[in-house]
């Protein structure tokens, strides 16, 4: 499965045609789905530009982007402690949404992780747990009683060199163990996001590709828009 990310937590600083409203958000996974993603995580944000788990907003945004894709298409959120720190003030602005999104990412990393993914299950959103690498994430997910239940493993792999990224990846997945109850969604950032890419794809597991990973194509030229980016990885994927 191919995932496309279609802005993170960046800002039109770093790249000027980010998706950020609703409508933009919509009409970027329409055309990353069209190139080949089978499934969207987005970061709804506010008038600012920044990060927000605001129940507004996040209906604004998967309503949008859930009228622009197939109907058998996910479509996910962040739940990013950075959006909100405090885990609790975390936990009840989720409880107010009223648009559900099928999925959501939780950093298991972060303090409140558990609580924030209990109540996400008891909406009945799927749990991306976010599992970084160098952190001791993996150690805590695997002895959480919540580990059997998530929907799929982020294995989030933070480091960035692109001769060392992939080896940090197998890594980060021989710790996850072959035990696991989820998929694996494996994937890289920055000058590790392609070289873990294919990784993900030697290794047989889900993988992602877009803005919020990565802002050049392979070849190291500037990706037009999250469409390019998975254009780029499909050819990869599919052995082209």
């Amino acid at each position: 499965m191919l995932q496309v990310c279609v802005n993170g937590a960046r800002d039109r600083a770093e790249f000027g045609a980010l998706p950020v409203t609703p409508e933009e958000l919509a009409a970027a996974a329409e055309r990353a789905v069209a190139a080949g993603a089978e499934d969207v995580h987005l970061h709804p944000k506010d008038a600012d530009g920044r990060d927000s788990l605001a129940p507004e907003l996040v209906g604004a945004a998967v309503t949008a982007v859930r009228a622009a894709v197939p109907g058998h298409v996910r479509v996910g959120v962040t739940t990013g402690a950075w959006a909100v720190p405090d885990p609790r003030r975390r936990a009840d602005l989720i409880r107010a949404w009223t648009v559900l999104p099928d999925h959501a990412s939780v950093n298991w990393h972060k303090p409140g992780a558990e609580a924030v993914a209990h109540v996400l299950r008891g909406l009945g959103i799927g749990v991306e747990a976010g599992i970084y690498s160098g952190t001791d994430a993996a150690r805590g997910f695997l002895a959480s009683p919540l580990s059997p239940h998530v929907l799929r493993v982020l294995a989030e792999v933070t480091d960035t060199g692109p001769r060392t990224a992939a080896g940090t990846a197998e890594s980060l997945v021989r710790e996850l163990g072959r035990g696991l109850a989820a998929p694996v969604l494996l994937h890289g950032e920055d000058g590790g996001a392609w070289p873990v890419l294919r990784a993900a794809a030697r290794l047989g597991l889900d993988t992602r590709v877009g803005l919020e990973d990565v802002l050049v194509l392979p070849d190291g030229s500037a990706a037009g828009d999250n469409a390019a980016l998975v254009r780029a990885a499909r050819r990869i994927l599919d052995g082209r």
